[in-house]
Protein backbone atom coordinates (compact mmCIF):
# COMPACT_ATOMS: atom_id res chain seq x y z
CA UNK A 1 0.00 0.00 0.00
CA UNK A 2 1.17 3.34 -0.68
CA UNK A 3 1.86 5.54 2.03
CA UNK A 4 0.73 8.57 3.75
CA UNK A 5 2.46 11.42 4.06
CA UNK A 6 1.40 15.05 6.38
CA UNK A 7 3.37 18.19 5.74
CA UNK A 8 1.33 20.69 8.44
CA UNK A 9 2.59 23.55 11.12
CA UNK A 10 3.01 27.02 11.05
CA UNK A 11 5.93 27.46 9.43
CA UNK A 12 7.41 27.83 5.99
CA UNK A 13 8.12 25.29 3.39
CA UNK A 14 5.14 22.39 3.78
CA UNK A 15 4.07 22.56 -0.56
CA UNK A 16 7.95 23.16 -1.15
CA UNK A 17 8.86 19.87 0.55
CA UNK A 18 5.81 18.18 -1.47
CA UNK A 19 7.01 19.93 -4.59
CA UNK A 20 10.77 18.20 -3.80
CA UNK A 21 8.80 15.05 -3.63
CA UNK A 22 7.25 15.39 -6.55
CA UNK A 23 10.50 16.12 -8.76
CA UNK A 24 12.15 13.61 -6.94
CA UNK A 25 9.18 10.98 -8.15
CA UNK A 26 9.17 12.40 -11.75
CA UNK A 27 13.12 12.09 -11.78
CA UNK A 28 12.52 8.36 -11.22
CA UNK A 29 9.81 7.80 -13.87
CA UNK A 30 6.97 8.05 -11.76
CA UNK A 31 3.35 9.53 -12.56
CA UNK A 32 2.54 12.32 -10.04
CA UNK A 33 -0.47 14.59 -9.60
CA UNK A 34 -0.25 17.73 -7.78
CA UNK A 35 -4.15 19.20 -7.08
CA UNK A 36 -3.84 22.32 -5.13
CA UNK A 37 -6.61 23.94 -2.81
CA UNK A 38 -6.84 27.52 -2.10
CA UNK A 39 -4.28 28.20 -4.81
CA UNK A 40 -6.05 29.63 -8.41
CA UNK A 41 -3.07 30.72 -9.34
CA UNK A 42 -0.46 29.07 -10.43
CA UNK A 43 2.88 28.94 -7.81
CA UNK A 44 6.19 29.22 -8.74
CA UNK A 45 6.47 25.39 -8.56
CA UNK A 46 3.73 24.62 -10.72
CA UNK A 47 4.74 27.19 -13.31
CA UNK A 48 8.57 25.16 -13.32
CA UNK A 49 6.88 21.70 -13.35
CA UNK A 50 4.51 22.13 -16.23
CA UNK A 51 7.48 23.83 -18.39
CA UNK A 52 9.67 20.86 -18.10
CA UNK A 53 8.72 18.84 -21.19
CA UNK A 54 10.00 15.50 -20.09
CA UNK A 55 7.75 15.67 -17.39
CA UNK A 56 4.28 16.46 -19.15
CA UNK A 57 3.08 13.06 -20.00
CA UNK A 58 3.54 11.80 -16.49
CA UNK A 59 2.56 14.64 -14.93
CA UNK A 60 -1.05 16.15 -13.81
CA UNK A 61 -1.61 19.78 -12.24
CA UNK A 62 -5.00 21.25 -11.01
CA UNK A 63 -5.68 24.22 -8.97
CA UNK A 64 -8.90 25.39 -7.27
CA UNK A 65 -10.06 28.25 -5.49
CA UNK A 66 -10.65 32.08 -5.57
CA UNK A 67 -8.69 34.57 -6.26
CA UNK A 68 -8.53 35.92 -2.49
CA UNK A 69 -7.39 34.53 1.05
CA UNK A 70 -10.21 33.81 2.79
CA UNK A 71 -11.41 35.61 5.80
CA UNK A 72 -14.50 34.61 5.43
CA UNK A 73 -16.05 30.97 3.82
CA UNK A 74 -18.38 31.93 0.78
CA UNK A 75 -20.37 29.17 -1.07
CA UNK A 76 -17.90 29.88 -3.83
CA UNK A 77 -15.32 28.16 -1.47
CA UNK A 78 -17.55 24.90 -0.64
CA UNK A 79 -17.92 25.23 -4.81
CA UNK A 80 -13.97 24.96 -5.53
CA UNK A 81 -13.18 22.42 -2.50
CA UNK A 82 -15.95 20.23 -4.00
CA UNK A 83 -14.97 20.57 -7.54
CA UNK A 84 -10.70 19.68 -6.20
CA UNK A 85 -12.46 16.82 -4.33
CA UNK A 86 -13.93 15.27 -7.50
CA UNK A 87 -11.17 15.78 -9.29
CA UNK A 88 -9.23 13.63 -6.27
CA UNK A 89 -11.23 10.33 -6.62
CA UNK A 90 -10.71 10.78 -10.38
CA UNK A 91 -7.33 11.03 -10.13
CA UNK A 92 -7.58 7.96 -7.90
CA UNK A 93 -8.83 5.69 -9.83
CA UNK A 94 -6.06 6.55 -12.35
CA UNK A 95 -2.29 5.01 -12.24
CA UNK A 96 -0.49 7.38 -10.44
CA UNK A 97 2.64 7.20 -7.75
CA UNK A 98 2.49 10.03 -5.95
CA UNK A 99 -0.67 12.61 -5.53
CA UNK A 100 -0.06 15.70 -3.72
CA UNK A 101 -3.50 17.25 -1.93
CA UNK A 102 -1.62 20.75 -1.32
CA UNK A 103 -3.15 22.68 1.33
CA UNK A 104 -6.29 20.21 1.77
CA UNK A 105 -5.35 19.98 5.62
CA UNK A 106 -6.62 24.17 5.49
CA UNK A 107 -9.72 22.98 3.77
CA UNK A 108 -11.00 21.05 6.21
CA UNK A 109 -10.36 22.89 8.82
CA UNK A 110 -12.11 25.65 7.68
CA UNK A 111 -14.73 23.03 7.49
CA UNK A 112 -15.07 23.32 3.34
CA UNK A 113 -14.99 19.75 2.93
CA UNK A 114 -16.12 16.89 5.40
CA UNK A 115 -13.37 15.00 7.22
CA UNK A 116 -15.27 11.47 6.49
CA UNK A 117 -15.53 12.15 2.73
CA UNK A 118 -11.80 13.41 2.41
CA UNK A 119 -10.72 10.29 4.46
CA UNK A 120 -13.16 7.77 2.32
CA UNK A 121 -11.63 9.54 -0.82
CA UNK A 122 -8.06 8.71 0.24
CA UNK A 123 -8.99 5.25 1.18
CA UNK A 124 -10.23 4.73 -1.87
CA UNK A 125 -6.73 5.05 -3.62
CA UNK A 126 -5.32 2.29 -5.68
CA UNK A 127 -2.85 0.43 -3.64
CA UNK A 128 0.55 1.72 -4.59
CA UNK A 129 -0.58 5.86 -4.69
CA UNK A 130 1.28 7.48 -1.87
CA UNK A 131 -0.24 10.78 -1.01
CA UNK A 132 1.07 13.70 0.74
CA UNK A 133 -1.58 15.92 2.40
CA UNK A 134 0.05 19.78 3.30
CA UNK A 135 -0.94 22.63 5.70
CA UNK A 136 -1.71 24.21 8.46
CA UNK A 137 -3.61 22.59 11.34
CA UNK A 138 -3.91 18.98 9.96
CA UNK A 139 -7.28 17.41 11.58
CA UNK A 140 -6.25 14.78 13.97
CA UNK A 141 -8.25 11.85 11.93
CA UNK A 142 -5.31 12.55 9.34
CA UNK A 143 -2.62 12.43 11.94
CA UNK A 144 -3.85 9.12 12.73
CA UNK A 145 -4.28 8.07 9.28
CA UNK A 146 -0.88 9.12 8.19
CA UNK A 147 2.13 6.57 7.78
CA UNK A 148 4.96 10.33 8.04
CA UNK A 149 3.83 13.39 9.72
CA UNK A 150 6.32 16.31 9.50
CA UNK A 151 5.55 19.74 10.94
CA UNK A 152 7.14 22.96 10.14
CA UNK A 153 7.23 24.81 13.20
CA UNK A 154 7.88 28.62 12.47
CA UNK A 155 11.00 30.29 15.35
CA UNK A 156 11.32 33.61 12.57
CA UNK A 157 9.67 34.92 9.72
CA UNK A 158 9.67 38.15 7.56
CA UNK A 159 5.71 38.19 7.55
CA UNK A 160 6.08 39.02 11.47
CA UNK A 161 7.97 42.32 10.57
CA UNK A 162 5.34 43.24 7.95
CA UNK A 163 7.65 42.10 4.81
CA UNK A 164 5.42 40.81 2.13
CA UNK A 165 5.48 37.58 0.32
CA UNK A 166 8.24 37.83 -2.52
CA UNK A 167 7.57 35.91 -5.82
CA UNK A 168 9.83 33.11 -6.15
CA UNK A 169 10.54 32.94 -2.78
CA UNK A 170 7.27 32.37 -0.45
CA UNK A 171 5.06 31.19 -4.16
Amino acid sequence: MGQIHVYTGDGKGKTTAAFGLAVRALGRGKRVAIIQFLKPKPSGEVLALSQIEKFKPRLCLKSFGKNELIKKTSEEDFKEAGRGLKEVKKIFKSNFDLVILDEINVVIAFGLLDIKKVITVIESRLIGTNVVLTGRRAHLKILELADLVTEMRKIKHPFDRGIKAKKGIEY
